[in-house]
Order: structure tokens, then sequence, then C-alpha cells
């Protein structure tokens, strides 16, 4: 007899598969790119005589203010979850945690919460902040069911000890 799968289920992608939010990603860098172009040409644009002359040392600081201004938004564009066979990556601003899929009890991503949490198997829960519903709720929806699905089939079945 054939089995029955539910059609109303997600279905598991690939893997590897990373998941980002790509319309705030893209957001971020081409702000970032603006910004540094901008600042580079004010810059250069900056008048080097008349009365109030704008020297070497000002150019460069608001050229670097440019950099800077790219830097920071290129480093928030930073946050993905990478999932394999083994398990899960989580990359967000300032961490990086790898974990297995066994360690992975549940993938919520509630009404009003700013990303997916992850709640672990020692009892705590981590925060993934590559899918998070900002400007791209239906992809984060996706996503957030993507690796719910995933966490199911690798992961260890309900009730069962981790090893």
């Amino acid at each position: 007899m054939p089995a029955v799968t539910d059609p109303a289920a997600p279905a598991t992608p690939a893997l590897p598969v990373t998941f980002r939010p790509t319309r705030t990603r893209t957001v971020l860098l081409v702000a970032g790119t603006v910004a540094l172009g901008m600042f580079t040409l004010v810059a250069g644009l900056l008048p080097a005589d008349g009365a109030r002359p704008w020297g070497l040392a000002d150019r460069l600081a608001f050229a670097c203010t440019g950099v800077l201004i790219a830097a920071v938004l290129t480093w928030l564009s930073r946050p993905k979850v990478v999932a394999d066979p083994a398990g899960v990556t989580v990359v967000n601003l300032v961490t990086r945690r790898r974990l297995d899929w066994a360690e992975i009890v549940r993938v919520n991503l509630r009404p009003g919460d700013a990303w997916v949490h992850l709640d672990l198997a020692d009892g705590t829960s981590l925060a993934a902040m590559g899918i998070q519903p900002g400007i791209g709720r239906d992809q984060a929806l996706r996503d957030a069911r993507a690796l719910r699905a995933l966490a199911e089939q690798h992961g260890t079945p309900a009730g069962e000890p981790s090893p």
C-alpha cells in the first residue's frame, strides 16, 4: 500500500540549504553601496580652495564615514541559517553556533517574533536571525516551515533520548 502524504505538509528542501532574509539583505547592501558612493563622491567634490578649503584629511574622513556606514550595513546583513545533513549552523550578528539535528526540539516563528527561535534539547532557546519576517513575511514563513520539516525529518523522534 503506498504511503499517504499530507498535501499541506511543506516539502523538505534538498540539503545543504541556506536561509537568509533576502529582501532585508538586499536593502541593507544597496543602502551601504549607495552611502559609500555618495560619501566618496561628496569627498571628491568638496572645495579645495576658497574661504574655507577642505584639506586631504577632511576628504579622507568624509570617505571613511561612507566606508564605516557600508561596513555596518554589510555586518547587519550577515545573519543566516545553513542546514546540511549533519546539522544546522546559525549565524547571527556576533555569534555563530553549530547544532546537531538532535539538539533541535522545535522551530518557532510566532506572530510578533522578530525572527525564528529554536527550542533546544538542553532547555534553552536560540534566536535564528537568518529567518526573519521583517520585510519578507511570506518568505520567512516558508523558510520556517522548511526548517521545521527538516528538523522533524533529521532530528531525534519525540520520546527517544538524544545520543
